[in-house]
């Protein structure tokens, strides 16, 4: 690779594409290159996705995670209208289905409430109106949640970077990042490039970009594999739309939840197991050096030490169909072994502090001519364009970039 350009995106995920769209909206002159590693677009968090149009219904008020899911839901629907991704504002039902998670669900109408969201408490009556199938004791009703499909999406992100005058390389790795006199040199394993500004947005990697540019010291990323359980034909009735349980504030995790997909199929879960390995999406792949620097992580070894009972409780769902289906049998009782059978996996990238807490909100870091997006789990496919807003209007005062 030969020629030095104004700025290079790392990733071709959702949140690497919505950025240089953004930045490419901003400044349209720009130089912008975009590098991913793999040799297509979307291959991991992004093309493996339950598919949700989330609502700020969990998220802490005030926080990136709350403002940015409620701007970029509005963006990503104008974008998806402005392009033909068909998509279904379906609606979701939080049940609770014991007494002592009915004030964990008097805490998500709240703070649903304080992030803008419109939303109705029902009984056991009219939640059954809604979802015939679900039975629990109270639940709240949020009727702007949708579903889309996230990978075309991305995809059309793509094509709109590229109109605009940007080149994405796939199969592009970047392995190291030096400075220089005028900005900074990527080596990658097609060559080296030179830049004058850069952002990340590296996803399962995000941890090593940064370390690259000596940012981002005390965040580890963890890889939380998720398994999913699809509906058989036959079984799709038992979620007309989206049902979650009452999700547990410790964890970023929503917990084992129906999902009616944009293409008309049912899913089940994703739970939430350590992963051995960051692309490890099958149960038998295992990266040894990865898995020791895990389990060898302070951070980690502290996360584990407090919770290692829901752990060892997802660990054993994971194994077992038969466990799966009776987390779902809280709020779907008349589901049966016959109407599930284990599907496809996704990985979470899961920020830790070397305290061993979870780094709960959307984290973008950097320094001199760089930003590094450390931390962008769910709901980061939902609020991309309002991130890659973010990112842009960072990265205009920071770098200095003109127009």
């Amino acid at each position: 690779m030969s020629g030095r350009v104004d700025l290079v995106v790392v990733g071709g995920g959702i949140v690497g594409l919505a950025t240089a769209y953004r930045l490419l909206e901003t400044r349209p002159g720009l130089r912008l290159v975009l590098l991913e590693k793999e040799v297509r677009l979307a291959a991991h968090q992004t093309g493996r996705n339950s598919g949700v149009i989330h609502s700020p219904n969990t998220y802490a008020p005030g926080s990136l995670k709350a403002r940015l899911c409620a701007e970029g839901m509005r963006d990503a629907l104008a974008f998806a209208d402005e392009h033909g991704i068909p998509y279904e504002i379906c609606g979701e039902l939080i049940v609770a289905t014991e007494p002592d998670e009915l004030p964990r669900l008097a805490a998500v109408a709240e703070r649903a409430r304080a992030n803008g969201v419109v939303l109705r408490e029902l009984g056991p009556e009219a939640m059954r109106e809604i979802e015939p199938e679900v039975r629990g004791l109270r639940a709240l009703h949020v009727p702007s949640t949708g579903i889309i499909d996230w990978e075309r999406f991305a995809l059309a992100l793509g094509d709109a970077v590229r109109a605009r005058g940007a080149e994405i390389r796939t199969g592009v790795e970047v392995t190291a990042i030096r400075r220089a006199a005028d900005g900074l040199v990527l080596e990658t394993t097609a060559g080296a490039v030179a830049t004058r500004d850069l952002v990340t947005c590296a996803g399962l990697h995000s941890d090593r970009l940064a370390a690259m540019t000596g940012h981002g010291r005390g965040i580890r990323i963890v890889p939380f594999r998720g398994d999913y359980a699809v509906l058989r034909p036959e079984a799709r009735h038992f979620c007309r739309a989206l049902v979650y349980p009452v999700a547990d504030p410790r964890f970023p995790f929503l917990g084992v939840h129906l999902t009616r997909r944009i293409d008309g199929a049912a899913w089940a879960g994703p739970n939430a197991v350590l992963a051995y390995a960051r692309e490890g999406y099958r149960r038998r792949d295992v990266d040894l050096r990865e898995l020791g620097g895990i389990l060898g992580d302070r951070g980690f070894l502290r996360l584990a030490g407090r919770y290692w009972r829901v752990g060892a409780a997802e660990m054993l769902r994971d194994l077992s169909l038969r466990l799966f289906l009776r987390a779902l049998q809280r709020t779907t009782p008349g589901l049966t072994l016959a109407d599930l059978s284990w599907g496809p996996s996704g990985i979470r990238a899961q920020a830790i502090r070397r305290d061993g807490t979870l780094v709960e909100d959307f984290a973008i870091t950097g320094g001199p001519r760089v930003l590094h997006v450390q931390n962008a789990p769910s709901p980061a496919a939902t609020a991309s364009l309002a991130i890659g807003r973010e990112i842009a209007g960072m990265a205009v005062a920071r770098f200095e970039i003109r127009a």
